[in-house]
């Protein structure tokens, strides 16, 4: 079954929680290099993640964005 936008960005913010390089995001969000960059950029856009040398963290804007998304897909 394939995951929706908002899976996605749910699991990238997850395991940006505590730092991680892209490949780390890569191999525990079980996305490829490329759409990695896509999600990784867009999240950067919005101010959701920060890279910071290497390693994206998301940011406190991206934690409250992460708990808000999960209570709405918990729901549907």
């Amino acid at each position: 079954m394939r995951r929706s936008r908002i899976d996605i960005i749910i699991d990238v913010l997850e395991v940006a929680k505590m730092g991680a390089n892209k490949t780390s995001v890569v191999y525990k969000t079980n996305l490829n290099f490329k759409l990695a960059d896509k999600y990784l950029e867009l999240l950067q856009n919005q101010g959701l993640v920060e890279n910071r040398t290497d390693k994206y963290i998301t940011t406190d804007k991206g934690k409250v964005f992460l708990e808000k998304a999960k209570e709405i897909t918990l729901q549907l």
